[in-house]
């Protein structure tokens, strides 16, 4: 049974709720802290890196414990919804940094935050994407939802890209510490709104069982694969 309009149109629109978050994240954790909190440069990019290494380990571990998964909801549905509930979570306390924190107290807020964001976005991105076969029926269907997701997650980047700084002032009054606060609440329940009739909405109408390796197994591949080595390497 082909998709429906409304299942499309809900599958974009969990697109454009999780990529609001991820551009609202990528784009203005560095301006929250380095330009309005006073975090140094330093430090933020100590942070960036340690994350970025941490997620070479969480992304694939995070497969496998999809891959792995056996629910009456599914496979997908329920990290993707719990994934979702928390990283909205903590995007709100990314930026929302107490007052009363300063020096290495907010470097360590920042750090543990920040980190936490990247371990539950994954949680919910990696079922986001891989659940396509799972209510599609051919390869042509599923290239068309994965067009329509990839078109609507630009999108979704788009619209915090020209509002952010816009609704920052407007909700702090022209504090932007406070600014970004508010803004993120807003985006945050956006993105639970959004994904929640994704879930609703979208079925899962066959179990796709696949053979999931181990995190060793993976590595291995990775390391003995000289065409994805050179990709890792230009990536680093």
């Amino acid at each position: 049974m082909k998709l429906t309009v409304k299942e499309k149109a809900s599958y974009g629109l969990g697109a454009v709720g999780k990529d609001m978050v991820y551009m609202l994240s990528a784009s203005y954790i560095l301006y929250y802290y380095q330009d309005i909190l006073g975090v140094s440069a330093i430090a933020m990019g100590v942070i960036l890196m340690a994350a970025r290494v941490f997620d070479a380990f969480n992304d694939p571990i995070m497969g496998v414990i999809v891959a792995k998964t056996r629910t009456k909801w599914g496979k997908f549905r329920p990290w993707l919804l719990i994934g979702t509930i928390l990283n909205a979570f903590v995007l709100y306390f990314m930026f929302s940094a107490p007052p009363a924190l300063d020096g290495a107290g907010l470097v360590a807020y920042a750090a543990i935050t920040y980190i936490l964001w990247g371990v539950t976005y994954t949680m919910m991105d990696i079922p986001f994407w891989s659940m396509i076969p799972a209510f599609t029926e051919g390869g042509k269907e599923r290239e068309g939802l994965s067009t329509l997701g990839r078109s609507c997650a630009g999108a979704g980047s788009a619209i915090v890209t020209v509002i952010t700084m816009k609704c920052v002032y407007a909700l702090g009054a022209g504090d932007e510490r406070n600014g970004f606060k508010w803004f993120a609440l807003v985006i945050a329940i956006l993105f639970i709104v959004f994904i929640s009739i994704t879930c609703l909405t979208i079925k899962e109408k066959s179990t796709v069982d696949v053979d999931s390796q181990s995190v060793g197994e993976m590595f291995k591949a990775l390391v003995q694969n000289d065409q994805a080595m050179t990709v890792v390497i230009a990536i680093v």
